[in-house]
């Protein structure tokens, strides 16, 4: 959810519609102005949570202390689990570049650079707020053609910059397309502000998933490098005495008759004498 703040600036109403754009159909976007501060008071912010159904917000203000500011934060339960304040320096938006856009409800890819992504503790986290706010939802296959945007984060001299681009597929003459990269906005330059981050221990706890989520290890059962399943049996010794087989006259045990000779029995026969 996308939430205005009582006083705003034209660059932070226009990043948030820019950013609602390459979030629909999966976000929400309140126009009315929303007189609150989420690092004194995170009542409104969580009742919009709540409202709404969210678990990730983007709150726009702007003052004289801290100019053209945007707050992206994580809930957890329909609680602020962890904020982070960003200052926007430079931006760009859509209408600034004249050229086509991107399909509604694209899944963007998304690159990180810079080592401030692996070493300090506000970036990672800062990291893992971008993935979770602008990945989308979770698809089991995509194709090729549906993979329009690029959205680039670069760390670097305490700032933080992000472009978007969109994918141009060309003709390579075989089958494997030329990939060109155009930029399409929006653009910003971020310098990182106020923090507000969760303990280890909740934070660990907001990332364990359901039991009922986990997909369960089935015995017996493997794939092999191809994608093809293996299922092993386990089956009790066969009497094969026992088996039934197709019923036919050839197959169909006689009754054996026992012939009883009464003389034969009576008397035994004598030897000849010569």
């Amino acid at each position: 959810m996308l939430i205005k703040g009582g006083n705003t600036s034209e660059i932070v109403t226009r990043a948030l519609k820019d950013i609602y754009s390459l979030k629909k159909p999966n976000a929400v976007l309140y126009k009315k102005k929303n007189i609150t501060r989420p690092f004194e008071d995170q009542t409104s912010v969580e009742f919009f949570s709540k409202k709404s159904d969210c678990s990730l917000f983007m709150f726009g203000s702007h003052n004289k202390k801290r100019p053209h500011n945007l707050i992206i934060g994580h809930m957890f339960d329909y609680h602020v689990l962890d904020m982070i304040e960003l200052g926007i320096e430079k931006f760009d938006g859509l209408r600034d570049f004249k050229n086509s856009k991107s399909a509604e409800g694209s899944k963007p890819m998304l690159i990180f650079a810079g080592d401030l992504f692996e070493i300090d503790n506000n970036h990672k986290r800062l990291k893992n707020l971008l993935i979770d706010f602008f990945r989308g939802p979770t698809v089991p296959n995509i194709r090729l053609g549906g993979l329009e945007i690029v959205l680039h984060f670069t760390a670097f001299a305490g700032k933080i910059f992000m472009r978007s681009y969109k994918v141009l597929l060309k003709k390579s003459g075989c089958r494997t397309p030329r990939i060109e990269l155009e930029e399409m906005g929006p653009s910003f330059n971020f310098v990182l502000r106020r923090t507000h981050l969760a303990s280890d221990d909740l934070y660990k706890k907001a990332l364990k998933q359901p039991k009922a989520l986990k997909a369960k290890k089935k015995k017996n059962v493997s794939q092999d490098v191809f994608g093809t399943t293996y299922g092993r049996i386990h089956m009790e010794k066969q009497d094969l005495g026992k088996l039934q087989t197709r019923k036919m006259k050839g197959l169909k045990k006689r009754r054996v008759k026992k012939v009883v000779d009464d003389e034969a029995e009576s008397s035994p026969k004598k030897a000849k004498v010569e």
